[in-house]
């Protein structure tokens, strides 16, 4: 595993809950080569006196070296962690998808408030429907498999699509894509509403046709 020393003095923004490690704020890095040059292996940070500060996913490619999973020592980072997060996060937001109306866009996980960072996944048509993925973060890229398998596990929707920002993918060093991760791919046109307003959308790309008149 990657070992990650951090300035001293730098650990400061880590010890008040920061999950993000950028280039300046690292000493050295220790590890094998080939886990050195992996977007999204995960790396122990450790201060410069070698106190245990968290475990992290590292990623040389971005500006971002490495985004923080967790600040316990004794919680590893593994496929538990990813299903054990996944279903939190749609347990909390059970409220509003029972709220929601079968042509609502709900959100189901955000990123970094949900311990999955750069991970925002979108529910349209709840069960019947389909879940939109963006994996905006070699973190949880590497993470692709678990997290997709509790998505269906726990959610229930059958049909997962990801859809991929070019410019945040590039910027992790990352391909980008557009494709179905399980199930269907969602049609080129749906209906969605919010509020009293109802808009055709591409669900694929995100693109909202004319609104719709009432």
């Amino acid at each position: 595993m990657l070992t990650i020393t951090i300035k001293q003095g730098k650990e400061k923004r880590l010890l008040s809950g920061d999950i993000l490690i950028y280039a300046t704020m690292i000493e050295r890095v220790d590890g094998r080569p080939n886990e050195k040059n992996k977007p999204g292996t995960t790396a122990v940070v450790q201060t410069s006196s070698r106190q245990f500060l968290a475990r992290a996913a590292w990623n040389p490619l971005s500006e971002v070296r490495a985004r923080v999973w967790s600040f316990k020592q004794d919680e590893p980072v593994d496929h538990a962690l990813m299903k054990r997060r996944v279903r939190a996060a749609i347990e909390k937001r059970a409220a509003s998808l029972r709220a929601a109306g079968p042509n609502d866009i709900v959100p189901l996980i955000r990123g970094d408030e949900d311990g999955l960072p750069g991970l925002l996944v979108d529910s349209w048509g709840g069960k019947a429907g389909y879940l939109i993925c963006q994996f905006q973060s070699a973190a949880v890229d590497a993470w692709k498999v678990p997290i997709v398998q509790a998505l269906l596990a726990d959610f229930g929707c059958p049909n997962v699509y990801e859809r991929s920002d070019e410019l945040i993918r590039k910027s992790e060093g990352l391909p980008f894509f557009y494709r179905a991760l399980a199930g269907a791919e969602p049609p080129e046109h749906v209906l969605v509403t919010e509020g009293r307003e109802r808009y055709s959308m591409d669900l694929r790309n995100g693109f909202r046709y004319p609104k719709l008149m009432d």
